[in-house]
């Protein structure tokens, strides 16, 4: 993901890691793998459950793929590590990506949080 972030971005796509560590962990695992994007904290997993990304047994989060649209639905969702020539196809086919008539934002910066 890290190495494709300029295509995400491209199409308007802001990817996030979202795991149940605290902050502190969060940034240093951001700053030892230098991550272009935020992680978010999951207090509870309750993200992970909304998403389906609990292990069947549960004990833990399986590493899973989530693309929410503009809209709020769902346009793409596989555990593992999907390609990212994959995941920018659904958004693509979804329809999802910036438009010409709907400028994009700046850049979105990646914050410490």
């Amino acid at each position: 993901m890290s190495g494709a972030i300029d295509q995400f971005r491209a199409v308007d796509t802001q990817p996030f890691g979202v795991n149940p560590g605290d902050a502190a962990s969060h940034q240093a695992f951001i700053d030892a793998l230098t991550l272009p994007f935020d992680l978010l904290v999951d207090e509870g997993s309750r993200v992970a459950k909304a998403y389906g990304a609990l292990k069947p047994d549960g004990s833990g989060i399986a590493r899973t793929v989530v693309v929410v649209g503009k809209d709020g639905t769902v346009i793409y969702r596989q555990t593992g590590a999907p390609p990212p020539a994959e995941i920018l196809s659904a958004i693509h086919a979804a329809g999802d990506e910036a438009r010409g008539d709907i400028p994009a934002g700046p850049e979105t910066e990646r914050r410490s949080s």
